[in-house]
């Protein structure tokens, strides 16, 4: 079965959505390893603070679980119609490491989700358009909930499924 990383862009209801949705995978045999963004606490990514830091502290921890994963699933909630800053700092820090800025992420399965307070499809396309770039296989079904929407269980196993069977 699969090691999935669960990529939390926040520590609310996205990090929720994606406890539900590791209930579902365990249940498929799959395991789980979660990463909060907020935790890695990574300073403001500029060109002048890349050059003037030889280790970033946690940027090997975090590259580390990240390599592991046969997939990710991103959860993040709509920011002014995108995505939040720590996902945008973080993944401009992983870009950066190392010689080759799509290694990370190329031919990466990944899956998106949002619990926002909106409708959420803007940070939905927002991260489709980002990680696409970066060299991942997105997925072409999202995870969209809110307070008045739960999560769809079918949802959730159909991407479970998409991401785990390529």
């Amino acid at each position: 079965m699969a090691n999935l990383v669960f990529i939390h862009a926040s520590d609310g209801s996205n990090a929720l959505l994606a406890q539900e949705v590791e209930g579902y995978a365990v249940d498929m045999g799959h395991t789980v390893e979660h990463v909060s963004l907020n935790a890695c606490d990574f300073p403001v990514y500029t060109v002048k603070r890349e050059k003037e830091t030889d280790v970033l502290p946690g940027l090997a921890d975090l590259v580390a679980v990240l390599d592991r994963g046969d997939a990710w699933f991103v959860f993040a909630p709509e920011y002014n119609g995108s995505y939040p800053p720590v996902l945008n700092n973080a993944i401009a820090w992983l870009s950066r490491d190392g010689d080759d800025f799509r290694r990370l992420f190329r031919d990466r399965t990944v899956a998106l989700g949002t619990h926002s307070g909106g409708g959420g499809q803007h940070v939905i396309m927002a991260m489709r358009m980002q990680f696409s770039f970066l060299g991942c296989v997105v997925i072409g079904r999202s995870l969209v909930a809110n307070k008045k929407k739960s999560a769809n269980p079918e949802t959730i196993e159909a991407m479970l499924k998409s991401m785990t069977t390529r």
